[in-house]
């Protein structure tokens, strides 16, 4: 008995020892620190960046001024006026659906300028998400509070980002109303508090239903409950953002200064008076090299209805629905973008071109990361939503830049506008939204496929704000 016991201690001995060995592989030694010091030549150009880097910000060091010469002239452009702000809130998306239908209301009426209401949209694109979530509580009932679902859910109760998927789904179910029908206030304008106090409600309730469920109660004495909190979520939404109109009078000026009678509308109403699309008639195309090309995708929880759609997506490289974004905007059509704005953004000039900026050379090493690498690394991703409204193509009819309406305000980029080369499209665009008359027949029949499922944590489910 005691020489299994020894045998066992000095087993365990060389284990422990192995282990720290290893450890100590990983870790960074004396002899290593002294080699990157040793690596790390200290000749004149390093100190001289040195200098530069602590005085200045990175970006205007590595600023090149190689895509300075681009101009703003666009061969094909949707005749829109006026340009939006989100200011200081994750409504980007919304902005940039309604940023698609407002030049058709613009032109049929002959106005100077348009807006949407976006607080009026918001406001449902608030109370449905937080039914969305309450109802993934009770569907996942019987679920402990470590699965995968579960605590996704309570991380994402809500927020303000989104897709153009919810856009089509809130404007079927309650239409839309022009701006001054419906203003933006404070909270709209600065949704960071609201939100947080959503958050915290939708948890307590979250919390209270999944209490309620692991103790047997049944799915109808779950939804009454779940019915009480959304009268509370509503008042909570009518006081930060102010009630809906069910109906409404408006009128409206021209730009020859012509004004129009008074007429009563709903939101329903409004929208098949002056916009009257069908916005099933639309597919929402990504380019993500990471997955399968030519594969229908769905997103499970990407929505804000309970009873809407998920967000589905054909997955398609770039070349393949170019010539397709060109014909809408030749018909006037602005299209719904997003893309990964951050990058190679001159923010001066309104100008996403590639080599703006060469980080590497400023610190004397290479930056060598293709789309892919950059995705399944989360280096990049969707972030942000605007209208696409202008294209331009050399003397052979090649495309060599586009124009996006963005929703900063006029004081941003080129006079609210940004200004995007085709290389950069093709390096950081990820979702564009076309009719489905501008796409050729194979594409069409990739959404009679079965659609791959992808869960709500899957990196594509990242909303743009």
């Amino acid at each position: 008995m005691k020489r299994n016991l020894l045998l066992v201690s000095v087993i365990l001995l060389f284990a422990v020892s192995a282990f720290a060995q290893d450890i100590k592989k990983g870790a960074i030694t004396k002899e290593m620190l002294q080699e990157f010091r040793s690596s790390y030549k200290e000749n004149a150009y390093h100190k001289a960046v040195e200098h530069a880097v602590w005085h200045n910000p990175l970006a205007k060091l590595a600023y090149t001024g190689k895509n300075d010469n681009i101009d703003d002239y666009f061969k094909y452009r949707v005749k829109t006026k006026g340009i939006t702000n989100q200011k200081q809130s994750g409504r980007c998306w919304m902005f940039a659906s309604l940023n698609t239908i407002r030049p058709i209301i613009i032109n049929k009426l002959n106005l100077s300028s348009f807006e949407f209401s976006t607080n009026y949209l918001y406001f449902y694109d608030q109370l449905e998400k937080s039914n969305l979530f309450l109802e993934g509580i009770i569907q996942t009932g019987n679920a402990p509070y470590t699965d995968r679902t579960v605590e996704w859910l309570f991380n994402n109760p809500i927020g303000d980002g989104g897709v153009w998927n919810l856009f089509v789904d809130l404007v079927k179910k309650y239409g839309v109303v022009p701006k001054e029908v419906m203003p933006e206030n404070y909270n709209s304008e600065n949704t960071r508090q609201l939100n947080k106090m959503l958050k915290y409600k939708l948890r307590e309730y979250g919390y209270q239903l999944k209490e309620a469920a692991l103790k047997g109660t049944s799915y109808n004495d779950l939804e009454k409950q779940k019915k009480e909190m959304l009268k509370d979520i509503y008042k909570i939404l009518v006081i930060g953002l102010g009630e809906p109109p069910t109906e409404f009078t408006w009128r409206y000026k021209d730009a020859d200064g012509n004004v129009s009678e008074w007429k009563k509308y709903t939101p329903k109403s409004f929208y098949d008076t002056y916009i009257g699309k069908n916005l099933d008639d639309y597919v929402l195309i990504m380019d993500d090299p990471s997955r399968d090309y030519y594969k229908l995708y769905e997103i499970e929880y990407d929505r804000d209805l309970y009873e809407g759609r998920n967000w589905w997506f054909i997955n398609l490289p770039t070349n393949k629905f170019k010539k397709a974004a060109l014909e809408a905007i030749k018909n006037n059509e602005a299209l719904y973008f997003s893309c990964d704005v951050g990058k190679e953004l001159d923010r001066d000039k309104g100008i996403l071109a590639m080599g703006n900026y060469d980080y590497g050379s400023l610190f004397d090493t290479k930056m060598a990361m293709d789309k892919k690498a950059r995705v399944l690394t989360h280096q990049s991703g969707s972030t942000h939503g605007m209208a696409l409204v202008g294209v331009d193509v050399d003397n052979k009819g090649n495309i060599t830049k586009w124009l996006l309406e963005n929703s900063w305000g006029s004081n941003h980029g080129h006079n609210g506008y940004l200004i995007m080369t085709d290389e950069w499209f093709d390096n950081y665009m990820f979702r564009i939204v076309i009719s489905k008359k501008y796409l050729s027949d194979d594409i069409i029949k990739m959404l009679d496929q079965k659609k791959t499922k992808l869960p709500p944590w899957d990196p594509m489910f990242e909303y743009d704000k």
